[in-house]
């Protein structure tokens, strides 16, 4: 586990080692939560991103004879 410090100007220093593994960047936006006593920072991707994710899923949905 990795542990870093906060500075004086309230700072933090994401580790090499996951900003590789999560693909940050400098200057990349971060939304950052407070979640049952621990902090949760989570990186801002552009919707394209997610593009083709889903390749191949079923997306059939049973109707009614009245929506159809």
């Amino acid at each position: 586990m990795n542990s870093v410090k906060v500075s004086p100007k309230y700072q933090i220093v994401i580790p090499k080692e996951i900003r590789e593994s999560m693909n940050i960047h400098p200057g990349e936006a971060m939304q950052i939560f407070e979640v049952d006593g621990r902090i949760e920072v989570i990186p801002v991707r552009p919707i394209q991103s997610l593009r083709g994710r889903f390749l191949g899923i079923d997306t059939f949905v049973e109707r009614d004879e009245d929506r159809v």
